[in-house]
Formats: C-alpha cells, structure tokens, sequence
C-alpha cells in the first residue's frame, strides 16, 4: 500500500515531469482555479492509463493487444448546468482552451463553490502496475496451459476460450483553492469458457474472477485451474438439464453474483440522479418502508482489492460504506457531488466516471444485501414447487418502473423440498420495488462475486462489485420453455 504523498509524487511524475506531457504544475493549478472560481463545482480529471488484453480460442491466440492512453477533463458546474471540456493533449494550449469552453456557463451568472473532499489516508490497494509484473508472453502462454488443462480434463470439451486482461490506471484531480489528490489503480481479470458436447448436444460454462490487485493474484496455478473446472462443471450440468417451466413460483437464488440482479434491478433506482429527477421508482420515498423486513442493502466502495473499490472517486473524495435499505426501510441514495449539493446532501463517493473524455455521474462501487438468518436447505425444503437459479447470465432492466428480465445460467428445478434436476432456459421476470417485498427468507452467509462485474449507465461502463446471501423469493413470474 502507498499513501496519499506518493500518490500524488508517483501521478507528477506522469503529468508534470514526463516527456508526454508539457503541463506546467504551479501553471496548471493557476490555470483551474481561474477557470473555476464563481463556479458552484468543477475539477480538472487527469487520467493516464496503461492496458492490455489477451484472448485464446480453440488453442489460438486471437487477440493479443496493449494500449496506452492519456488526457485530461475539465469541469465546471453551475447551478444544474455543467461544461465539460476534454483532450489527449497534455500541453497549455489545450488546457486553456478547454478553460475557454468550460467558462462560458458563467455568462454574468456567479456561483459559490462547494467544499472541497476531505482527504483521508484511506489505501485500499497496492499501486504496482500488473502490467509489469512478468511478461506479455508468458500470460499468452499460461492461456495455452488452460486450454491444454482444459482439454485434458475431459474428452466432451471441444471448445475452451480463455482470455486474461490487466489495467493499471493513474489520475490525479485538481480543484480550486490548492487543492489536488490522486490515486494509483491495478485492476486485473481472468475468464474462461467452456463448451462440451455430448450426444450431438453443446452446452457451455464459465467462470471468471479479478480485482484490485497483481497478476500473481489470478495466475497462481491453483487458482486458474479451479477456474477450468468450475467452468467444466456448469457445462455438464447444463448438459443435463430439461426445460425449464415457465409461470408464478417460487424462486431461491444462490448466494454471491446473483446479486446482480439486485444491482440492476434496484441498485440504479437508488443512485442521486434518478431521484433528483423523479424517475426512479423509489423517488419520494425515503423513510418508508421498500422491502420485506430483514432487507438490508449497503454500497461499500472500501472493500480493499475489491473490483468496484476505489480509494478516491472520480471527484476526489473519498469512498464510503453507505446504507440504502435498513430491515426494509429506505434510508440513503448515492450522490456525486452534484446531486448531493442540489439535493442539499453530501456526497457519499459515488462519483464515477469511465476515463477522461466522460463527467463523473452517481454509480454503484460494490453493492450486496446482508445476510439474515436463514439456512440454503431451509429455503429449498419450505418450496413445493420453484427454481433455484445458482448463475445469472444477462438482463434487462428500465430504470424509471424498476421491471426486470434476467436469464439463468445454471439453475434448478425444486419439487416437494427436493433439488430435482438443472433447467434451461429460465428467465426471472418482476420489477425491482415488488421483488424486494417478496423476499421471505435471507440465507445466513453473504457471498460476494468472483470479481467480474461492469456497469453501463449513460453510455459510461464501470467496474463494479455485487453480492447477496442466498435468498427465498415468493410468486416470482419465470419464463421458461416447457409450455
């Protein structure tokens, strides 16, 4: 871990005292308190990032790519209206025309600007780059090994693709009044998927896992190879599974990334935005009562390692561990600081956005419920009749009615208290604010995901972390295919 000294020491290098930048220090800060003075907010973003990604498809390299990308946002914020400026330039000339641009909100219009973050000495990663950890061919080569493995494992695999990535991210942010903070992010992944076949039947599997941290994380052998087997192994349950159902039942959802869907599906009607603007379904409903009792949601973006962690958000203040729903009631939203100040609120670190070229808005960092006390086989054993999905696969979700569709990667069908055999094809169909009173029991051990989670809101995707016990949901509609 490194605190917030060499942070800002390790990004002056980048941003100052690099032969691709010609920015001046002292210049550039003078430069962005000029700009933003009688503005009500406002920042200038400056990103450098290193990133590469390696892909393996049936025993070939098909992807094999690096990149290196650099530039800078500027911000200013007036009342509800913002300016935004960006370029991968880093010189003067391209500063001070983005300053030009960015001033034209003022108009003989005057703002008073907001309190800077409070900075804290909060390290919730080690700042090493992944990228320089080992060589580029050496991962290319460990693909190889999990093809290889993969293969090896069992002769009714006859796809395996597999690809490693890593990031490693600096920015530093520069406000008025003197003030600047900055912050170092590693952020590596590994996915493999799995097809076999059996009978003239395909069927596919796959796990992934990540986070904030090294390569050595992700590429120890052991790691890599419970990854194969735990994509091989939902392969061949689905091998075996029948159609699944299709009407109002009972759902039991497994623990971990099946929070998802409580991401999706509710999560994103509790960010600052939707609320301010009256389009969330949970609008003007702070201190009722949202969900079945024992319901508890919190987003946490300090989780050390985690993927949706960050020490700093993207308008430089600090991360914090912020409860949305408390035993059923809602008791908190999460704001930039845009909608914090309009909604005459703080901002809880939520401010977030994709790179330079994009204005921070209010997004989830890592969101999960809280375990109750129910057990996984007490769920299974109270349901006559219901779905038990383990795995999400993709879904939709409108933020302004909450309605949702999630389809199930693997899943099961429960008859009689039984686990009877796995299902396909099933879909959870609901809207968000009906699901969360549905809720009748809460698994006694919370799980969050492996690491793999991204975001897209407003055309901005960001990493992002879920996770949720298990949990008993009453009369959820599941759309199947065995009509």
């Amino acid at each position: 871990m490194t605190d917030s000294i060499n942070a800002l020491t390790m990004t002056d290098d980048l941003f100052f005292n690099s032969a691709s930048s010609q920015l001046d220090r002292n210049k550039t800060e003078k430069s962005v308190h000029n700009t933003l003075n009688g503005m009500d907010d406002g920042e200038l973003f400056l990103e450098y990032c290193e990133s590469e990604m390696i892909s393996i498809d049936d025993g070939t390299i098909r992807t094999a790519t690096t990149d290196i990308t650099s530039g800078f946002g500027l911000r200013s914020v007036l009342d509800t209206e913002t300016g935004f400026a960006h370029s991968n330039e880093l010189n003067d000339q391209a500063l001070t025309r983005a300053g030009e641009t960015v001033s034209q909100l003022k108009m003989g219009r005057s703002g008073t600007m907001s309190d800077n973050p409070i900075a804290t000495n909060q390290r919730l990663y080690h700042p090493e780059n992944p990228l320089q950890q080992g060589s580029f061919s050496a991962r290319a080569h460990l693909l190889h090994e999990i093809d290889a493995y993969a293969r090896g494992k069992d002769k009714r695999v006859v796809q395996v693709s597999a690809s490693i990535s890593g990031e490693w991210q600096a920015i530093q942010i520069i406000r008025a009044n003197h003030f600047r903070t900055a912050d170092i992010r590693p952020l590596v992944r590994l996915n493999v998927s799995i097809i076999t076949e059996e009978d003239g039947r395909r069927e596919i599997g796959s796990y992934g896992c990540g986070g904030r941290y090294g390569y050595d994380e992700i590429t120890q052998e052991s790691l890599w190879k419970s990854a194969v087997d735990e994509a091989l192994r939902q392969s061949l349950v689905n091998q075996k599974s029948k159609p699944a159902p299709a009407g109002e039942m009972d759902v039991v959802l497994g623990a971990g990334w099946p929070g998802i869907l409580l991401h999706e599906a509710i999560g994103h009607g509790l960010e600052g935005d939707f609320n301010r603007k009256g389009t969330s379904a949970f609008a003007g409903l702070m201190g009722q009562r949202i969900a079945a009792p024992g319901v508890t949601v919190v987003d946490d973006g300090t989780i050390a390692s985690r993927r949706g962690s960050l020490s700093i958000d993207d308008e430089g203040t600090p991360t914090q561990r912020t409860t949305l729903i408390e035993d059923g009631i809602l008791t908190g939203f999460i704001y930039d600081r845009l909608n914090a100040r309009l909604m005459g609120k703080q901002s809880t670190g939520n401010g977030r956005r994709q790179s330079f070229a994009y204005t921070p808005i209010p997004r989830m960092t890592n969101t999960f419920m809280m375990e109750g006390q129910d057990s996984l086989d007490d769920m299974i054993a109270n349901t006559k009749r219901g779905i038990y999905a383990v795995n999400f696969g993709g879904g939709q979700v409108d933020i302004t009615s909450g309605k949702f569709v999630f389809s199930t990667s693997e899943a099961y069908l429960i008859e009689n208290g039984q686990v009877t055999h796995p299902v396909k094809g099933a879909t959870l169909i609901g809207n968000g604010p009906d699901a969360l009173t549905k809720i009748t029991m809460i698994g006694n051990k919370m799980e969050l995901d492996r690491g793999v989670g991204t975001c897209g809101k407003a055309g901005q995707g960001v990493p992002v972390g879920v996770g949720q016990p298990a949990l008993k949901m009453s009369g959820l509609t599941v759309g199947g295919t065995d009509l």
